[in-house]
């Protein structure tokens, strides 16, 4: 296989909008983490407790995931520079170590989804019988 300048800056775009991505979602998560945290302090809920250790959980993962996508541009940097200096052998090296760690980003990002959707699972469980107890009343 071939390999040019050009097909590591393929990734440059992709790259910085999955980093975006996890910017937007931690910025997220902090808000949301700093409301239950303000709820706690007026009511030591055990629901609240449990969202906000899902939260530490989700927040440490998305910690890595943008630790593996940023350590995925590095290497594809680092890549186009080897082929520069024409170490092509050594370019497909760091190329392939750049796709893992895109790799390992996204397993970590379909990880933190789970997460997500249960804990989104469990607030709507507690909405419907919340509704139910209204509806019994």
């Amino acid at each position: 296989m071939d390999i040019t300048l050009t097909t590591p800056a393929l990734l440059f775009s992709t790259l910085s909008l999955i980093l975006l991505a996890y910017t937007n979602r931690f910025l997220a998560l902090g808000s949301r983490i700093r409301a239950l945290h303000d709820r706690y302090q007026s009511s030591h809920g055990k629901s609240l407790l449990a969202q906000i250790e899902s939260l530490r959980l989700r927040v440490n993962l998305i910690r890595l995931m943008q630790l593996y996508g940023v350590l995925s541009l590095f290497l594809c940097v680092l890549c186009m520079f080897f082929l520069f200096a024409g170490l092509v052998i050594m370019g497909k090296i760091v190329f392939g170590l750049s796709l893992l760690s895109m790799l390992v980003s996204l397993g970590l990002s379909t990880r933190e989804i789970h997460i997500s959707t249960q804990a989104l699972n469990i607030q709507l469980e507690s909405l419907s019988l919340s509704q139910e107890e209204d509806d019994a009343r």
